[in-house]
């Protein structure tokens, strides 16, 4: 037998050959089919946009980097049309919903139909990835204690997504995108700030196609945060540690984006492209790491799956803890993750946190917290299961848990019950930022009678689309403005910041919302203490945990 019986050994090699060689052809060297071109006709339009790289989620931290250019998308954006403000986290805020393949990889097929399939995008850390073109996008005042940003245009950019081709916007808007009335859409086309494919929409009975690239301006408003300046209690070459205030989240998300820690450190500090090594919810405080680079990042991210990082805790809880320590290892179950709710259930995760006490003046108590696991809100649950919630967590400690306010993990309602009862107290207080939503965000399921904001600007928005011929050259005057923005995310803040206050669209700008009190922005729980192989961190112990402190 010829080679050991292997005579068909040179065919083979010799077919290998020529497939590979006609795959690199159709990757680097063979022409470009109309889908192909489609896609990078939008990317070249875009190629100005960087994109994020890896979140955290809702929790701190992940790197980023460049996309290749042929799927762009803004950095610590969200890829959706509505002009509601909402970014995912997660966590990055800001994931694209649809990604182009990376060069070099064929075409996926599905069926006869050679629909092209976009395969989904890659979790990245947040913050890398933005830059001086993102923090100039608008500026930040102070007021009554406040941070605020000033309003500003913004764009959301998305490829058509499956399920869109074939059908027209209109049909897009009024079924995906409900948070406006078609009345908002149909005048937004007239001032210019619908484009597709980087041409202006003309007409919202347009079809759409595989991979056209759609990009809406909306006119942008940010919650005010606490005036308390982020400090910085360490820095070298590896990390930068801050004490980070109540109330900020600690990158884009939500309606948050230039009020969050990333862009505040950024901006304020010329501290940029830093990696969050650790998430700490909005309303927590103290210590919160940064690596400077994806090496160190990657490094400590092993040491946490290792167990090896050391967190300690310290809170204010309602009554008198007791003055043993106690371990608390119920298992957890998120009951929502778009309203971020969780419970105490036996078919949720494993965790244990060991709890001690530090005071006791009378009506309240300091405890030291050391979760040894690291589920969300984990902390918060486990004292409300103890019956000992957060002296103001306005979430685990709130009237719609039931009389016993989920002690013992006793919960009188289902989980929808739960979620429509909290919705509603925090509509009722105009705070749905606690819980991280916008009224656009709330399912029939979860809204109760209250008027929602986006019902409040229907019917200016109807009088507007009616009237729009009548007022005098507002609306063409805002798509000259627009124009003349280049509706880009860095040219928007070069433009007088006066024109960008008050928008005739925005629905946003007709409702007169009431400031919280810096005070209503604090939850009583900070991040005391992180430990690791080789550092250690510490905080000041927050005012509300000194033994001489008294309830107001």
């Amino acid at each position: 037998m010829w080679l050991g019986g292997r005579w068909w050994l040179p065919f083979l090699v010799q077919r290998c050959f020529n497939l590979r060689s006609l795959s690199f052809a159709r990757v680097w060297g063979g022409r470009r089919g109309p889908m192909e071109e489609t896609l990078s006709t939008g990317a070249e339009a875009a190629s100005e946009v960087r994109a994020p790289a890896q979140q955290n989620g809702d929790a701190g931290g992940d790197a980023k980097g460049e996309r290749p250019p042929v799927c762009p998308k803004p950095a610590g954006q969200e890829v959706e049309l509505a002009p509601r403000d909402r970014e995912q986290a997660t966590g990055n805020e800001e994931l694209a919903t649809a990604a182009a393949p990376s060069p070099g990889k064929r075409k996926k097929l599905r069926g006869t139909t050679r629909e092209r399939v976009v395969p989904p995008p890659k979790k990245r850390r947040a913050g890398v990835s933005f830059g001086d073109e993102h923090f100039a996008e608008t500026s930040y005042y102070f007021e009554g204690g406040l941070r605020k940003v000033q309003p500003y245009y913004f764009d959301f950019r998305t490829y058509c997504k499956g399920r869109w081709v074939g059908h027209s916007l209109l049909h897009v808007f009024s079924t995906e995108f409900r948070a406006q009335p078609l009345a908002y859409y149909e005048a937004a086309v007239r001032a210019g700030r619908l484009h597709l494919n980087e041409e202006p929409v003309q007409d919202l009975s347009i079809v759409l196609k595989d991979n056209d690239f759609l990009r809406n301006t909306v006119h942008r408003h940010e919650p005010p945060v606490t005036a308390e300046p982020i400090r910085l209690l360490a820095e070298n070459e590896d990390v930068v540690v801050v004490d980070k205030p109540s109330s900020i989240p600690v990158h884009p998300c939500g309606r948050f984006r230039h009020n969050t820690v990333i862009f505040i450190l950024g901006k304020e500090h010329q501290l940029k492209e830093l990696h969050p090594l650790h998430r700490l919810d909005r309303l927590t405080s103290g210590v919160l790491m940064f690596a400077k680079t994806a090496s160190v990042s990657e490094r400590i991210h092993e040491q946490v799956r290792d167990r090896q990082l050391e967190k300690e805790y310290v809170c204010r809880v309602e009554g008198e803890f007791p003055a043993e320590e106690v371990t608390c290892k119920e298992p957890i179950l998120v009951v929502s993750y778009k309203v971020g709710v969780c419970r105490v259930d036996t078919r949720g995760k494993p965790c244990e946190t060991v709890f001690q006490r530090l005071s006791y003046n009378g009506h309240s108590s300091v405890v030291r917290c050391r979760p040894l696991t690291g589920r969300t809100h984990q902390i918060r649950v486990h004292l409300q299961f103890l019956g000992h919630p957060i002296l103001n967590d306005p979430i685990y400690n709130s009237v719609a848990w039931g009389p016993s306010r989920g002690r013992g993990g006793h919960i009188p309602k289902t989980d929808e019950e739960l979620l429509r009862d909290l919705v509603a107290e925090h509509q009722a207080k105009q705070s749905l930022d606690v819980l991280d939503l916008c009224e656009s965000d709330l399912s029939p399921g979860l809204k109760n009678s209250t008027v929602s904001s986006s019902e409040l600007g229907k019917d200016c928005l109807e009088d507007l689309a009616a009237s729009t011929q009548k007022m005098d050259g507002v609306v063409e005057t805002a798509s000259q403005d627009l124009n003349t923005m280049a509706l880009a995310p860095g040219n928007a803040a070069e433009t007088d910041v006066i024109n960008q206050e008050i928008d005739p669209l925005c629905a946003e700008c007709r409702l007169v919302r009431q400031d919280p009190l810096p005070q209503d922005l604090v939850m009583f729980l900070h991040a005391l203490r992180y430990k690791g192989p080789g550092f250690e961190y510490f905080s000041p112990m927050p005012t509300w945990a000194q033994d001489d402190w008294q309830e107001d």
